[in-house]
């Protein structure tokens, strides 16, 4: 698959991943169009990409509020053409504490990492399957390969992506729509910058975007990277309880943000 003269929406494109993959993209012909909260940011970003000689459209929008969302998809579409990949990569990581319980942020976790992504699909879809054409991309996260302790609400937002794509996957196999789900682990972006304990394994997120355009290439289902974290994030799976619980209070201490 070539991204030349293609139409890509990225969501998240303010920072991190979606920045670096929003360059990229361009560097290699494809039209872009941003979508995140900040319009200053997006602006800047929009600038760069069009020093490629490509079109770059902004619409910023908070992902987890469905009608904002389909209105910039909609003004993007107006301006760039038909969508014809879809790289759905907001998201936002908490801490799911105890005492006391956060349901506000657990709430916002599943609305931006979850539903961000439904929102998203809604808005390509349709006109995609018209057209019978189109390729669904969204970022999940190794940490949807387990629960771990004091990152339920995270890893359970991730959970839904991992299996709504999957469905969409095989309802869409012979529609001539790829779908691809994108697991990373440690990825340098200012959502982990937080953490205070080194990362096994972390990648930058230049280097995390020229591997998941290169599974978006293939038309990969599912992309797993690195090797490395999702050996070690898979191993967990069959743990016992008390051994995981032992692993994460002697290596996070805190609790801090989950690999993705």
């Amino acid at each position: 698959m070539s991204f030349k003269d293609q139409i890509a929406v990225i969501t998240g494109a303010s920072s991190g991943i979606g920045w670096e993959m929003a360059k990229e993209l361009a560097r290699r012909g494809c039209h872009v169009g941003l979508v995140a909260r900040r319009r200053e940011r997006l602006e800047a970003l929009a600038a760069e990409c069009r020093a490629f000689g490509v079109r770059a459209a902004v619409a910023p929008a908070n992902v987890a509020e469905r009608d904002k969302t389909l209105a910039a998809f909609k003004s993007l579409r107006e301006t760039l053409g038909p969508v014809d990949l879809l790289i759905a990569n907001s998201g936002i990581g908490r801490p799911t504490p105890l005492e006391p319980l956060d349901m506000e942020s657990v709430d916002n976790m599943i609305r931006v990492n979850y539903l961000g992504v439904v929102y998203s699909i809604e808005a390509v879809l349709p006109e995609m399957l018209q057209r019978r054409k189109g390729h669904l991309v969204a970022i999940s996260s190794l940490a949807s390969y387990k629960g771990l302790p004091g990152e339920s609400g995270y890893c359970s937002s991730k959970v839904a992506v991992n299996t709504y794509l999957e469905g969409l996957r095989i309802q869409l196999r012979r529609r001539n729509i790829a779908v691809t789900t994108v697991c990373p682990g440690f990825i340098k972006t200012p959502m982990t910058e937080v953490n205070e304990f080194p990362m096994p394994f972390v990648l930058s997120a230049e280097k995390a975007s020229r591997k998941i355009l290169g599974a978006i290439a293939r038309k990969k289902k599912v992309y797993d990277f690195p090797w490395t974290t999702n050996l070690m994030m898979r191993s967990l799976r069959w743990m016992p309880d008390w051994l995981v619980a032992r692993i994460f209070a002697n290596i996070t201490g805190d609790r801090p943000q989950p690999p993705g």
